[in-house]
């Protein structure tokens, strides 16, 4: 048996029909750059998430950059995250010569703590970026109360995470921004690179518009310095068509998760392994990952030997980055997220999987465990 980590084509005969629909319909319009299908599916996407406004970009990495933009974060400011999580979260606030300050995670989500923020503020943080990791919520309560407190932009990295939610709001709706990619492995991917910008102040989305197109509102007149960071209406067209089917994928999902759950509980197992822990309303799976605190690697070879794909998210904390050295921080800074580094292993959580497949990839799991232990 052959289980992959990701099966794109799975969901393609579903799909394809009306994929194929909007994109026959960007090509007969001739409008490939914006145009009316992108305000439909910025429009769309703000219903889902419950923001009031939406804004598609070029990727998840721009949806970062331009959301710093409109926030003022320039040279000298520093933005507080988490060194665990993918590159573009920190990336992003460099690349506008802000410093990242990185704040260390929680063990049960992977997603930043909350309760060491504060002791992270200075009188140069304007922001904070917290990552809803996996497709679990942060806990946003106590990240809000800060930043009203200290008067800091709070900018959602939701890429991994659209249609989760915490006490009852949909992420990317929570902060001044949400920002989502629409990377193709994500649980709402296009065919190429895509993302989207949320909020809901009417000057903040002008902004972001102005922002996304060089800095101009009144064609060849710039007030501003802003970019190209237009979604190509293309990818707009694919996602739109996606978008209908993404709350289905997502509770396959979610019921993966559950029967991967249980049948670690039957095997016996589950106490050795540590796994996800689902403490906001609405996880929303993009990864299903696993703890293992002895012969990580040695398992995956094993897995890989048996045909399933593995992954590991993230081998290296951004702290120890040879990008970051300037930062000054040392190993051991951030502890839990060198600890996540070392232990964590996702396995394969795409809707498509059969009932078959979980049973085998935890199988294997079982006769590594009694053979080697982990």
């Amino acid at each position: 048996m052959r289980v992959p980590l990701l099966d794109i084509p799975a969901s393609y005969e579903k799909i394809l029909q009306d994929v194929e629909t909007n994109i026959n319909q960007v090509i007969q319009s001739g409008q490939f750059v914006l145009g009316p299908i992108v305000e439909e599916l910025e429009q769309k996407i703000s219903t889902y998430c419950e923001s009031k406004y939406a804004v598609g970009v070029s990727s998840g990495t721009d949806a970062l950059i331009i959301s710093l933009m409109a926030a003022g974060i320039s040279e000298g400011d520093e933005v507080i995250t988490t060194p665990f999580t993918f590159f573009a979260t920190a990336g992003s606030i460099a690349r506008l010569g802000a410093r990242p300050v990185f704040v260390d995670i929680e063990q049960d989500t992977f997603n930043i703590d909350p309760n060491q923020i504060e002791k992270s503020i200075t009188n140069k943080t304007r922001a904070i970026i917290p990552v809803h990791l996996y497709g679990q919520s942060v806990d946003m309560n106590p990240v809000l109360e800060l930043a009203q407190k200290n008067n800091l932009v709070v900018i959602e990295d939701a890429a991994q995470a659209i249609g989760s939610e915490y006490e009852g709001r949909r992420t990317g709706s929570i902060g001044d921004f949400g920002c989502f990619s629409f990377f193709p492995t994500k649980n709402l991917g296009g065919f190429g690179d895509g993302g989207m910008v949320t909020m809901s102040s009417e000057d903040v989305y002008n902004q972001v518009k102005t922002l996304r197109v060089h800095g101009s509102n009144l064609k060849y007149y710039h007030k501003v310095i802003g970019g190209n960071f237009r979604i190509d209406a293309l990818q707009a067209g694919v996602v739109l068509a996606k978008l209908k089917y993404l709350d289905q994928w997502t509770e396959k999902r979610r019921k993966n998760a559950q029967t991967y759950n249980q049948l670690f509980k039957e095997k016996g197992i589950a106490d050795q392994l540590t796994l996800p822990s689902e403490v906001t309303l609405r996880h929303v799976y993009n990864q299903y990952v696993i703890r293992v605190k002895n012969n990580r690697d040695e398992l995956r070879s094993f897995l890989s030997e048996k045909n399933i794909s593995t992954e590991i998210y993230y081998p290296l904390p951004l702290h120890l980055q040879d990008c970051f050295a300037y930062l000054g921080y040392e190993k051991g800074a951030f502890p839990e997220s060198e600890k996540a580094a070392n232990e964590s292993i996702a396995l394969p959580i795409f809707p498509e999987l059969t009932q078959e497949q979980l049973s085998y990839v935890t199988e294997k799991i079982d006769e590594f465990t009694k053979k080697y232990g982990i």
